[in-house]
């Protein structure tokens, strides 16, 4: 326990550091990919939550990560750069997305609850591909940023990276409480035997519902995030193999652990942006390194600083 508490505080003040650290070696090209870590890793943060804790498989997670990044982007577009609306859009957005196909997806199971949030998510792809007037199948790119109170720029790389950060360290923080509380143990329970949990009277369709939602949110914020980093938005956003990606971070950096989706999604991105320097063929090299995680530590890199203690 006490190994992970000095590891998690060097975690942040190297992460804290980075920015500075980047900017004194001259590599403050790096911070862009630094930022990019950040906001998957929120998203593979939702996605845990909804995946090791709740149980629940999802291919059609992006659809709310995009509509964020839609969100945001269509505000810009309309030159509003007001931090609370494009939050407030934001949450109302993904939010009322999430429980409109939460309510729907949830009243089935397993494989049928896999296809229908594809099916979702699949659907939103389109949409965005069929509005000419915010870009179409071309994409949407943005002219300005969100400001931020007191001054603050958000296309400063170095502002756009410490929000993120924030954001994380909130989203993790949230995590942590909601693991060790009450409502945590019993989405736990439902997760592990759901027919056990309605047995003990848990409204297991309205935990799960709940969780859905929460995690719609935090999807979207990061969507947000990553259209005020990247300057673009584009139906790829919404598409399935977006959901993919963030399923393989989770599982990669361990389902059901606290720092799971941080470790997948910097695994995963630095991995992808080593092997590029060197081959095209980097995505055959990935798989090779994830299916040697899945084989020697199935309960993901998070999973292996827990065996060793």
């Amino acid at each position: 326990m006490r190994g992970r508490a000095l590891l998690a505080g060097a975690a942040w003040a190297a992460a804290l550091a980075l920015p500075w650290v980047l900017r004194a070696a001259g590599a403050d090209f790096y911070l862009s990919l630094a930022s990019r870590i950040l906001v998957y890793a929120i998203a593979a943060t939702s996605l845990n939550l909804l995946l090791g804790y709740a149980g629940m498989v999802s291919l059609g997670h992006a659809a709310f990560f995009g509509l964020g990044s839609y969100a945001s982007a269509v505000l810009l577009s309309e030159g509003q750069q007001s931090l609370a609306l494009h939050l407030l859009v934001t949450l109302a957005v993904t939010g009322l997305a999430a429980l409109a196909i939460g309510a729907v997806s949830l009243r089935t199971r397993g494989v049928y609850f896999i296809m229908i949030t594809l099916a979702f998510a699949q659907m939103l792809f389109y949409l965005a591909n069929s509005m000419k007037g915010w870009g179409g199948d071309e994409g949407l790119r943005l002219r300005s940023r969100v400001l931020l109170p007191f001054g603050a720029d958000l296309p400063d790389g170095m502002v756009l990276y410490y929000t993120a950060l924030a954001v994380l360290a909130a989203c993790l923080a949230g995590l942590a409480l909601f693991a060790r509380s009450r409502a945590g143990l019993a989405v736990r329970a439902l997760r592990d035997d759901e027919l056990r949990a309605e047995a003990l009277g848990l409204p297991t369709f309205r935990w799960k519902l709940c969780i859905f939602v929460m995690a719609g949110l935090v999807a979207g914020v990061a969507g947000a995030l990553g259209a005020n980093l990247q300057g673009y938005v584009s139906p790829n956003n919404l598409h399935w193999t977006q959901s993919g990606t963030l399923l393989v971070m989770v599982i990669l950096g361990g389902a059901g652990s606290l720092w799971g989706g941080v470790a997948g999604a910097l695994a995963l991105l630095l991995l992808e942006e080593v092997l590029a320097a060197y081959t095209g063929y980097w995505s055959f090299w990935t798989g090779w390194v994830l299916l040697a995680v899945v084989l020697f530590a199935p309960r993901g890199l998070a999973g292996l600083v827990r065996r060793r203690e």
